[in-house]
């Protein structure tokens, strides 16, 4: 099964287009979900984060309070160090049973830090979604009602758009329309169908 791993910024629209691969059938792991599993109440994972970064980052009713989390870890490198190192391995490992459990000619991975990370997850190819840096800063702005020094302080802290782009096999561009995304969307999912089939032996 051919392997896509889908990167892209903060605000570049990964989520939109996983619903439109999605739509078409394609089976999508996606990392920011299996995350936010990891440390619902009970997990080990939020045991674990408990015990280093202390209970005051749990709410009241035994959830994680991720903005109290979020803050910690940006005002603090090495805090983020410290949460890597119990979330990435249980995320990789998670999204490594979820892909073998599919049958599909190929599957979408959806993973932010795709590229940044010490340990990425082995694929075939890698997507990235993509927008102009000013129109990423606006939609997290929007969407996360953070201010716009917040919102460009973390996208200052990922990978510099240039650098993401570069490493790219494919890219998507979300600066337009939604009638254009779909179309591209589309006509990658022409390009791995048949990317899958060639490389799949006879029977």
């Amino acid at each position: 099964m051919l392997k896509i791993g889908l990167t892209g910024g903060i605000g570049c629209g990964k989520t939109t287009v996983c619903r439109l691969f999605a739509d078409l059938g394609v089976p999508v792991v996606d990392a920011d979900l299996i995350a936010r599993r990891l440390v619902e109440p009970g997990e080990p994972a939020l045991q674990a984060i408990v015990q280093t970064f202390g209970a005051d980052m749990l709410k009241t009713d035994g959830s994680l309070d991720r903005p109290k989390l979020r803050e910690a870890i940006f005002a603090d490198p090495e805090q983020k160090r410290r949460l890597d190192a119990i979330m990435h391995p249980r995320v990789y490992a998670r999204i490594a049973a979820d892909v073998a459990a599919l049958q599909a000619d190929y599957c979408l991975i959806a993973v932010p830090l795709l590229l940044e990370s010490k340990n990425p997850y082995v694929v075939d190819r890698i997507l990235v979604v993509d927008c102009p840096q000013p129109l990423q800063i606006e939609r997290v702005v929007t969407r996360d009602k953070l201010s716009a020094e917040q919102a460009q302080a973390i996208v200052a802290s990922q990978m510099s758009r240039p650098e993401r782009l570069a490493r790219a096999d494919d890219v998507i561009d979300n600066s337009a329309g939604p009638e254009l995304l779909a179309e591209q969307v589309k006509s990658l999912h022409n390009s791995y169908i048949f990317l899958a089939t060639a490389r799949t032996p006879p029977a």
